[in-house]
């Protein structure tokens, strides 16, 4: 593996490419270093990102701001953000296809640094089944308030080519989500993680004006300003955008929504990502024996719904883990455990028509494709309380 390029070189990179909107930001905040020095990636608390407010309301720079107004947190801002900001049409070149990888790379090592169960699961499938492991998806949450909810992370990704798919909702939850398909790169048959197929990606946002009055004003004190432009830059460096919030803070919103309550602390971090257990060699490419093999191994799964999640097509199978915990320190001077991500597995099964397909020359569209809201619904629990405590009874 190649070793990490200097912050000189990293910064002439960046500069060379980045999409324009990424480079809208004050100057201070152009300088990958200058940002390295000021946000250090913490295992026991998370560092926040001071940022100043934007001179201008758009997260664009100035020639690919959107002709039209327009509303956060909704489908027509994704095609609007894809058709303005995205200069790559079919394969993105090699130096896009490079910067991107990079970015995941970085989204991928500040997870692993803080979730040592995803780390310690990747090396046990290496072991048994060699270096074959490909991920189906990353995903991620945001509150849907004021610029932060789904569109700010997904600007990034549809600048370098992918595509918005489906949209999913969870009444319940008071949660929507969007996932986004990835471009064609022509990658190597035998890449393997960040490294090989590109994930889909799958970024879900709370419907903040459905919550109460009181949760909803804690969100917003904290969540303000234009910190939304800079979530990838979060993601990759393992920072939030916002203040640390207090203890108080964080317990008033678990009470209502414990997906508020992991968004607060955790922000854009990757929530989690997924093993595609079809892609693997072994026997354990099946899921049922997958879950089996980590079960054995001591791993405890998200029970929620049973451990094998099954869409009504039987042709989506998934599981998961249930969420690490780390130790975050409140901005009131209160230290307690509070969940951070898990590692999914997710099985896509030979769509009908393609069933007779000889095993040699499968390929992933001859796969289901997409994601199901029964599944999402019962995976989400997995940061939840009753999980998360299951998990270290």
């Amino acid at each position: 593996m190649a070793t990490s390029p200097t912050n000189s070189a990293m910064e002439a990179f960046v500069a060379r490419r980045s999409p324009a909107f990424l480079l809208s930001s004050p100057s201070s905040l152009r300088s990958p270093s200058s940002v390295i020095r000021r946000c250090r990636v913490s295992f026991s608390s998370f560092p926040s990102l001071s940022l100043p407010r934007s001179r201008s309301p758009y997260p664009f720079h100035h020639r690919t701001r959107p002709p039209h107004p327009f509303s956060y947190g909704n489908r027509n801002l994704c095609m609007a953000l894809q058709s303005e900001t995205n200069p790559v049409a079919g394969a993105p070149s090699k130096d896009d296809e490079l910067f991107l990888r990079t970015m995941i790379s970085g989204m991928e090592k500040v997870y692993l640094s803080r979730n040592p169960t995803a780390k310690a699961i990747l090396e046990l499938v290496r072991n048994n089944d060699g270096d074959h492991i490909c991920y189906d998806h990353f995903a991620f949450r945001t509150f849907g308030v004021d610029g932060y909810g789904i569109d700010s992370m997904a600007k990034i990704f549809l600048y370098f080519g992918y595509k918005p798919r489906e949209e999913l909702r969870f009444p319940a939850k008071k949660l929507k989500a969007l996932w986004f398909a990835p471009p064609d790169t022509g990658y190597s048959e035998n890449g393997t993680g960040v490294h090989g197929p590109l994930p889909r990606i799958f970024i879900s946002e709370l419907l903040v004006d459905q919550l109460s009055y009181q949760s909803q004003e804690v969100i917003r004190k904290y969540i303000k300003g234009h910190g939304y432009e800079h979530a990838a830059l979060a993601s990759t460096l393992g920072c939030l955008t916002w203040k640390k919030p207090s203890y108080s803070d964080y317990q008033l919103l678990s009470r209502e929504s414990e997906y508020a309550a992991w968004t607060l602390v955790n922000g854009y971090a990757l929530n989690h990502v997924t093993i595609s257990t079809h892609r693997l060699k072994s026997h354990i490419r099946k899921i049922d024996s997958f879950n089996r093999y980590i079960e054995a191994n001591g791993f405890k799964l998200n029970s929620e719904g049973g451990i094998l999640k099954v869409s009504p097509d039987g042709l989506l199978l998934q599981s998961s883990t249930v969420a690490d915990t780390i130790s975050f320190d409140f901005a009131d001077g209160v230290t307690e455990s509070a969940p951070c991500s898990y590692i999914e597995f997710a099985e896509r099964l030979l769509l009908p028509e393609y069933k007779n397909i000889p095993d040699e020359e499968v390929k992933e569209f001859h796969r289901r494709d997409g994601f199901e809201v029964g599944n999402a619904d019962k995976i989400f629990e997995s940061t939840s309380r009753d999980q998360v405590t299951r998990k270290s009874a």
